[in-house]
């Protein structure tokens, strides 16, 4: 047999829970959003972002620092030195902490990260899965632009067989014929994930249509099919941003969002997850 196993319902028909941080955890009856800016571009910036996510009550920053560009002139992203603003941003705020990893070398920049990230390229890097396997923390791992929805599990297979079973799976959208959004979200995959696996699984609204106005509609839709979360981009000046400012959703947007989840999740027997804003005792 080469397809999934350990990732298949079966295996745990009521489901896995993966805690991201004490007292969170995805998977449950809860609806958990995270929000951020695409890159973390400067102190400042992230900083002003972790006020507005913690005051909208997400519990958890997204924010890049290693970022893989189409383009090689693209903003690439700070590296180590982004990591360690995110992490004191979050921090600072009582958030719980996400961000992509692109090798296994930026590994030790991330051991106060609390997820994560493998982006939709790297999601068959077969020597990057093998080594977050070994970790044993929480891996949010979003599925290929064009990957199938077999490939997207094989992937998480790879986690799952070398040991990691904090695995969190990420619908961002798959690249079809369609040119009128980025991508095509494809919600079909959300249900397919939630009645043959067992893992958590969240949607990318702000990847899968790169506009705006499209990421409540998408949002509450991922919430109605049955999706534990979302993973949505924040920006507080997306007119200013360094990439991707156009899928980033302003401040009142985000609490525009937070407000209008809460009677969907009700309609589906679930609740949205709210954090209160904490600030950093010294």
């Amino acid at each position: 047999m080469t397809g999934p196993r350990l990732v298949l319902r079966e295996r745990k028909p009521h489901g896995s829970r993966v805690e991201v941080a004490p007292g969170l955890s995805l998977g449950g009856r809860a609806f958990v959003v995270m929000a951020g800016p695409c890159a973390v571009e400067d102190a400042g910036q992230i900083q002003e972002a972790a006020a507005i996510v913690a005051e909208a009550g997400c519990p958890v920053l997204r924010g890049g620092a290693f970022k893989p560009r189409t383009s090689p002139y693209s903003f690439q992203g700070l590296g180590a030195p982004g990591v360690r603003l995110l992490r004191d941003a979050a921090d600072c705020r009582g958030l719980a902490a996400v961000t992509e990893v692109l090798e296994p070398g930026d590994l030790p920049s991330l051991e106060r990260i609390a997820i994560l990230q493998v982006g939709a390229r790297n999601m068959q890097n077969y020597a990057l899965l093998k080594a977050l396997a070994e970790l044993r923390r929480p891996v949010l791992l979003k599925r290929g632009f064009s990957a199938t929805f077999e490939e997207w599990l094989l992937a998480a297979e790879y986690l799952l067989a070398g040991g990691n079973e904090q695995v969190i799976l990420c619908e961002r959208g798959i690249r079809t014929f369609e040119t009128a959004t980025r991508n095509t979200l494809d919600l079909s995959s959300v249900v397919l994930a939630k009645q043959r696996t067992h893992l958590p699984v969240l949607v990318d609204p702000s990847h899968a249509s790169g506009a705006r106005e499209l990421i409540i509609p998408l949002s509450l839709a991922s919430a109605a099919a049955g999706a534990d979360g979302l993973l949505v981009e924040m920006h507080p000046r997306p007119e200013a941003a360094l990439c991707d400012g156009a899928q980033a959703l302003l401040p009142d947007g985000l609490r525009e969002l937070m407000r209008r989840l809460s009677p969907v999740l009700a309609a589906v027997d679930r609740e949205l997850w709210r954090a209160p804003a904490r600030r950093r005792t010294a």
